[in-house]
């Protein structure tokens, strides 16, 4: 009966060989060889359990057979007991110690359970016994990936390849190291090349898809998702992947409908459920997003960055229930050098520049770290001193707004000035055409990489970078990585140190970084002279002639104002205005709208601190920036917050005749404000402690003489003082481009060094 079914079995007819053995062991419990094929069966069947339970009674009755250990050992891998296979192969390798597929299984066991050391020799047993076998090259170059170290694991797949061309897996692996020395460009062939031999191959569409979102081909990316998805419906991966790419289309819906779906095929997939928050965010769906955070933080509570989204979408709606002890556990990951928190968002929550430095330096490191990829930078001289300025912003932005006379006043004889846009405006956007028409050169990047931008800036000798954003949203810093210029520069967008040692300089002035800040920044200091802010001299107040009662704002009483962003506003200083409006009777808050979340919340807040509802005003947005400037006028004074001073809002108030009192914070973006007014020799109005802040406050509310007075010097100051002084500005920060030009020129370091009043 065993001849039989060593017949059917050999001729592929599985099923009478399963019979004829199954009859045999209920008569013979013990014989080997029905046994030994049974298991085999079973093991071709998928039914690898069972197959290990054959086998292991194989193996007790003859333990010196090779082939029955190695069968077990893979059996028991096939089911996940790679520890329990351990034995078995190693048993197999010692009996047949030629056999390179024996050490090909037994390598891949231990590389499971993170023996990686072992893995290795085992596979380079393979090849010692047979070096043209390419499953052995393909699985040793997996582990010297996963060892991070890429330029060997590169030498084995291309052996694989050299082997078989066709070898589609080792392909794909190249592509995934390439990947991993951020090689884009590359891996995107490696992927391309893998999917041309296996069309049907969805792991590689979808990482050809997700290198081409990289590489900001977005459109191809979506395309190359869909394939994987067509092939693989229920390819969670992708389809959190398809709603990235959305988001990055600003196609807010059909990111969410993305992201539901990779919960709804894997519900314990923390990635999307983070990324739907990210997404309802954007849709100001601000409580869907938190509930949406809470479930992606009950699913994984060290989830990168994850914290530092969840505190920033509390500040957005004023909900400050709980958001202490979450800032202090976001302080512990950053001093745990956890993946924890946004550069961008810190500015609120923290006041500390020891921290901020910290987190900037975690997040450079891990996002614009020095990269090799491109050869160093050859020294060339010109003519004019050409400056790239590079941002997402250039269009109807505080960025674009500020800056478009910087670029227009710019001395065409020692300039030329290159603009690197990335990212498109909305069609018929007046400030971005207004910004197209300010440069020598205005370039479209945003359908370029990261590495393309910075060899785009090397062709046309670009000599000063300017980054713009910082860590932004939308900027780009990893394009300084590559080095896209000799010397660069952190400007005006992110207001403290980017932590990062592809970034030479940042420009600043004696307010925002004290000599004593220094230390704290990971770039050299350029101190200009007045205020490193700049302003379009032309973005006026219309000539609009508004009264009170257009904006329900009551007559005869003091108008306090703040127009920042949601995200400034904290408990503190909310308690502080509360203060100041007891004491000045019958006063009001004019504040923005930003959302109806907020607008509950922060009502509730002054209601507790025993403000009444009516006297908190709402502000709609205005369409036109001069009409919003003409009614600042309306209001008598401008409280600052702190933290995160007020900047393009505070440069409003004060260019439309509105006094601005502000607290001195300990760091750059807490600054602003008392930059500003230094430039408008307004230093009555820099306080340094709470109860001076709110004293002041007091006083000029209650004292209307003395707040005429001191409106009365602003609008003098407005254009006897620098701070709205363009022209001026523009020749301290040529002067500072001059000096940073010759230092690189002479082969000089970076260095701290101050610009002298002209």
């Amino acid at each position: 009966m065993i001849h039989q079914a060593v017949q059917a079995f050999q001729s592929g007819n599985l099923q009478s060989a399963e019979t004829i053995l199954k009859r045999v062991l209920q008569v013979h419990p013990k014989t080997l060889p029905a046994l030994h094929i049974l298991g085999l069966i079973n093991a071709s069947q998928s039914k690898h359990k069972e197959a290990a339970e054959l086998l292991k009674k194989a193996s007790l009755l003859n333990p010196s057979d090779p082939s029955i250990h190695y069968n077990l050992a893979k059996a028991l891998q096939e089911s996940g007991s790679n520890k329990e296979s351990i034995p078995h192969h190693k048993k197999a390798a010692e009996l047949s110690p030629d056999n390179p597929e024996i050490w090909l299984n037994y390598g891949k066991s231990l590389a499971l359970l993170k023996h990686f050391d072992d893995a290795l020799n085992a596979f380079k047993k393979a090849l010692k016994i047979q070096p043209d076998y390419t499953e052995a090259l393909l699985n040793l170059g997996m582990i010297l990936n996963g060892l991070k170290c890429y330029e060997d694991a590169l030498i084995e797949f291309d052996k694989a390849i050299s082997i078989n061309v066709n070898f589609h897996e080792a392909w794909y692996q190249k592509g995934v190291t390439l990947n991993g020395l951020a090689r884009h460009l590359e891996a995107l062939q490696s992927y391309e090349q893998a999917v041309i031999i296996q069309p049907s191959y969805h792991e590689a569409w979808y990482k050809l898809g997700f290198c081409l979102s990289i590489l900001q081909r977005h459109k191809e990316a979506l395309t190359a998702h869909d394939r994987a998805i067509s092939l693989k419906p229920d390819y969670h991966e992708a389809w959190f992947n398809k709603g990235a790419i959305y988001k990055e289309f600003s196609l807010y819906e059909e990111a969410l409908a993305s992201c539901n779906q990779a919960i709804h095929i894997k519900p314990d997939y923390v990635d999307p459920w983070c990324w739907k928050g990210q997404i309802l965010k954007q849709l100001h769906r601000y409580e869907e997003a938190l509930a949406a955070y809470e479930q992606a933080i009950a699913l994984d509570p060290d989830f990168d960055y994850l914290l530092a989204y969840q505190i920033h979408t509390k500040l957005l709606i004023a909900d400050w229930s709980g958001i202490e002890p979450k800032v202090n556990l976001l302080i512990k990951k950053i001093a745990a050098n956890k993946n924890a928190d946004l550069p961008i968002s810190n500015f609120s929550i923290i006041d500390s520049e020891q921290i901020l430095l910290e987190s900037a330096k975690m997040w450079g490191a891990n996002n614009n770290p020095v990269r090799d990829d491109l050869p160093p930078i050859s020294k060339k001289t010109h003519n004019k001193i050409r400056i790239g300025y590079f941002s997402a912003d250039l269009k109807t932005h505080p960025v674009g707004l500020l800056t478009v006379e910087l670029f227009e006043s710019h001395n065409r004889e020692k300039f030329e000035i290159i603009a690197f846009s990335l990212k498109p405006a909305k069609p018929n956007d007046e400030v971005h055409q207004r910004l197209k028409s300010a440069f020598d050169q205005f370039i479209s990047v945003d359908d370029k990489s990261d590495i393309e931008i910075a060899k785009l800036a090397r062709e046309l000798e670009i000599d000063i970078a300017i980054d713009l954003g910082g860590y932004t949203e939308s900027a780009r810093s990893n394009i300084f990585s590559y080095r896209c210029a000799p010397v660069q520069v952190n400007y005006l967008g992110f207001p403290g140190t980017m932590g990062s040692e592809c970034i030479d300089y940042i420009i600043g002035d004696q307010t925002v970084i004290p000599e004593t800040s220094k230390p704290y920044f990971q770039e050299k200091v350029v101190y200009l002279p007045n205020s490193y802010m700049i302003d379009d001299s032309s973005r006026k107040p219309s000539s609009a002639e508004f009264k009170r009662a257009d904006f329900n704002l009551p007559e005869n009483r003091v108008v306090f104002c703040c127009f920042n962003n949601s995200y400034k506003f904290n408990k503190k200083t909310i308690s502080s205005w509360a203060r100041i409006m007891l004491q000045v009777d019958g006063s009001v808050l004019w504040i923005s709208k930003n959302n109806s979340s907020f607008q509950k919340n922060i009502l509730k807040e002054f209601s507790n601190l025993n403000i009444d509802e009516d006297r908190i005003i709402f502000a709609d947005r205005l369409d036109s920036l001069g009409d919003h400037l003409a009614r600042y006028r309306l209001a008598d004074l401008f409280l600052d917050t702190v933290p995160f001073n007020a900047h393009t809002t505070a440069i409003d108030a004060l260019k439309s005749g509105v006094p601005v009192l502000t607290l001195l914070g300990r760091s750059f973006a807490g600054r602003v404000g008392g930059s500003l007014l230094n430039a408008l020799d307004l230093a009555e109005l820099i306080t340094s402690t709470e109860v001076q802040y709110e004293a002041i406050a007091v006083e000029l509310g209650n004292n209307r003489d003395k707040l005429f007075s001191l409106k009365e010097k602003l609008r003098g100051n407005l254009t006897s003082k620098p701070l709205f002084n363009t022209q001026l500005f523009t020749k301290h920060i040529e002067a500072a481009y001059i000096k940073m030009y010759a230092r690189y020129q002479s082969d000089l370091l970076p260095e701290h060094f101050s610009i002298e009043q002209v």
